[in-house]
């Protein structure tokens, strides 16, 4: 298996992990009632409603970022949904860190599926090859 065909699996299986939580572990609890929902989403300074439809685009966000041709899309939304996660649970008190890896994993797993998106972060975004034109022939002669 080409060596780059194992690091794009590896970006698919991160990003549907990435999906999965998103989906299951956290929009899931927004769904559903549990004891002390209430409180500690008073506590952030969200009601109930609110979070449903917090809960909604953290859905649409993890589903559109499993379709090629909105994962870059879906990776600046989800970039910025995790910015205010991050924000939200600053201004409480709670801890901030799970958001920010979750973000930076996000981005890791899209450069895996798509490597031009590691070439515009480090700002090589010129292709891998040279494309000879026809005055650089001429010259080479």
């Amino acid at each position: 298996m080409h060596g780059s065909k194992k690091l794009e699996i590896t970006g698919w299986i991160l990003s549907v992990l990435i999906a999965l939580f998103l989906i299951v572990a956290s929009a899931t609890g927004k769904f559903i009632s549990w004891e002390g929902k209430s409180e500690m989403f008073a506590k952030m300074g969200w009601s109930e409603s609110a979070m449903i439809k917090i809960g909604i685009i953290e859905v649409v966000i993890a589903i559109l970022f499993l379709i090629p041709r909105m994962s870059f899309v879906a990776a600046i939304l989800l970039t910025a949904y995790l910015g205010g996660a991050v924000a939200t649970h600053l201004r409480v008190g709670d801890p901030f860190l799970f958001p920010i890896i979750i973000g930076v994993l996000n981005w890791i797993a899209l450069g895996l599926r798509q490597p031009n998106v590691f070439r515009l972060a480090l700002g090589t975004d010129q292709p891998q090859f040279a494309i000879k034109t026809k005055e650089r022939i001429e010259c080479q002669e």
